[in-house]
């Protein structure tokens, strides 16, 4: 007969956290959304924002070169931007204060999710994180009264490389949740080419 050992609520935690698979799909192939494990206490919190072992073991292998980060007020809406082969770069996001809803389009030519938009609010309170593969196009719009936005990319910048698509692209049915009067965007991306008018860049490959 075996014996039974209880287990304590602090160890059945433990022994969740380690089993606990952080990264969960979106139903866009490659498109990843990271909730880390996060481990609280009387002095606050800790968490592991990045860990090459645990991403390895999600079948992960992205070499990240470059750190960015942004500060921006209520409002602004930025992108959606992607970088040309051969740096085009895979994004890591997080927000280190704030939220924002983060929000990325496939232009994968010939990939099923081709044209779609996903979103997801992203904030300094959920801890979520979104991985975002070479491909897509990024941008995000702040719901808070100011955001800061953390992320990690797997090429250095290159500005002979940046393009971009129309945020309000009309074809992509992305609800941005800030009222038209109070946006904040560049002329920049103001002046993107719609994504049916855009250059075809990337092919999706299984």
């Amino acid at each position: 007969m075996k014996a039974s050992v209880k287990q304590s609520p602090i160890l059945k935690k433990c022994i969740a956290d380690i089993l606990h698979m952080p990264f969960t799909e979106t139903g866009f192939p490659g498109l990843m959304v990271f909730e880390p494990v996060v481990w609280k206490d009387q002095r606050g919190y800790f968490f592991e924002s990045y860990n090459q072992e645990t991403c390895a073991s999600s079948g992960i292998h992205y070499r990240f070169v470059q750190d960015n980060q942004a500060r921006s007020v209520y409002g602004v809406i930025r992108g959606l931007h992607y970088q040309l082969h051969p740096k085009a770069q895979v994004k890591f996001i997080r927000v280190l204060s704030g939220a924002i809803l983060d929000v990325v389009v496939d232009i994968r030519k010939g990939s099923p999710t081709y044209g779609q938009h996903f979103s997801i609010e992203l904030s300094a309170d959920n801890k979520k994180q979104l991985l975002v593969p070479a491909g897509f196009a990024h941008g995000y719009a702040v719901i808070s009264e100011t955001a800061e936005v953390f992320y990690k990319c797997d090429h250095l910048y290159d500005r002979g490389l940046e393009s971009g698509i129309r945020f309000d692209d009309p074809a992509l049915g992305i609800n941005w949740p800030v009222p038209k009067d109070m946006r904040i965007v560049s002329d920049k991306d103001i002046q993107q080419p719609l994504l049916a008018e855009a250059p075809v860049h990337f092919s999706f490959e299984n």
